[in-house]
């Protein structure tokens, strides 16, 4: 019976990237069966500083690479920057997420390492791209969404960046999506490819229903103006009596209607009121009259959409999450699993980082053709 770590086994990737973009990219590869080694400078991932470190452990760093062996190397000394090519030569995807040219001035750029090996799909993460006017501009998740209008339309009153980081996974997500299909595409042609992915481009597929609206109005939505943004009054978070909150989703009518009738009848024939729907809004006090556990014990059972607002330690004890078994817990360690069951079966947890000489990492990237191209393992 197949499972998701044996769709990739076999290929071998090198994840020469940091922080989040890169490394959840490989991570999701790892899930699939993929065998992962990262590069890391000697002193280590720069995630290292970030976060919680129990006990001296770095858990932002040990959760994004689980699953992955780590190999330190100094890419700016000549000794250490000799190992790279020599394990591109067996790799199938090379991932890296630096400034644009700077692989270039280690002398590694793409079509150094393609006439090493043809087959290797190379993945650049970069914030604008390499041939942008703003390549070399330094940005972070918040100034994607400040470039791409998003940040301009979501918030109350002023615009309000999200976590967890959109542009930085989704740009994971895209990665992975164009590394598979190269894979795939592999099979066929025996090439591999370089894919040139920017942060500050993922943001326009993901709002292609705001830009259909620009284009055919030439008008822009504003903060609170759309039922997107908590312009509807169908559609929106509510504070209670005790300041905690509620989400409200009720756009299909089947839906406000059950609502309104177990809060305020007179209100269902006033959901067509055009956004924003301030008046509405404003009248609202089904929430606000009640506190959480009142507001759980009146709507969570009609068929509304309703939902409260949980923190992460709350979320982690829903009956979905325990139901599921997508996110598990190892003593201290919580991970959030590929959330997908393959007949049935949930995927299993992933081993700790661990760190291995150069020796180890050559006989991990020994020359063997990938599994799914019909080779050996």
């Amino acid at each position: 019976m197949p499972t998701l770590r044996s769709f990739l086994r076999g290929v071998r990737v090198l994840d020469l990237s940091r922080y989040l973009p890169g490394p959840f990219a490989s991570l999701l590869l790892a899930h699939l069966g993929a065998k992962v080694l990262k590069i890391a400078p000697p002193s280590g991932d720069d995630l290292q500083t970030l976060g919680p470190r129990p006990e001296g452990r770095p858990v932002f760093n040990d959760a994004i690479n689980a699953g992955k062996a780590v190999l330190k190397l100094d890419l700016k000394k000549t000794g250490d920057k000799s190992v790279l090519p020599e394990l591109v030569s067996t790799a199938d995807v090379l991932i890296e997420g630096f400034r644009p040219r700077v692989m270039e001035r280690l002398g590694l750029a793409y079509p150094v390492l393609k006439s090493l090996n043809p087959r290797l799909i190379y993945c650049a993460i970069s914030g604008c791209g390499p041939k942008s006017p703003m390549a070399r501009v330094a940005g972070h998740d918040n100034n994607y969404h400040a470039l791409t209008g998003v940040l301009d339309r979501n918030g109350i009153g002023d615009p309000i960046f999200f976590d967890p980081p959109i542009s930085d996974t989704t740009g994971s997500l895209f990665a992975l999506i164009a590394i598979l299909a190269a894979l795939h595409g592999r099979v066929r042609s025996g090439e591999g490819c370089a894919i040139d992915l920017a942060l500050a481009d993922v943001s326009m597929p993901l709002q292609l229903l705001q830009l259909a609206g620009v284009g055919a109005t030439g008008l822009a939505p504003r903060r609170e103006e759309t039922y997107l943004n908590s312009g509807a009054a169908y559609y929106r978070v509510y504070r209670t009596r005790e300041g905690r909150h509620v989400a409200l989703s009720a756009i299909e009518p089947k839906f406000w209607r059950p609502f309104c009738y177990a809060a305020e009848p007179g209100w269902a024939v006033r959901q067509p009121e055009p956004t924003p729907q301030k008046g509405l809004i404003d009248e609202e006090t089904a929430f606000s009259a009640l506190t959480l556990s009142e507001c759980i014990a009146r709507f969570e059972a009609v068929d509304c959409c309703f939902s409260p607002v949980l923190d992460p330690a709350e979320a982690l004890k829903t009956p979905h999450l325990l139901h599921r078994k997508l996110v598990r817990r190892d003593g201290c360690d919580v991970q959030a699993l590929f959330p997908a069951l393959l007949d049935g079966e949930v995927p299993p947890m992933r081993e700790r980082l661990r760190s291995v000489s150069i020796d180890e990492a050559r006989a991990a990237f020994a020359a063997t053709r990938c599994s799914h191209e019909g080779g050996s393992t």
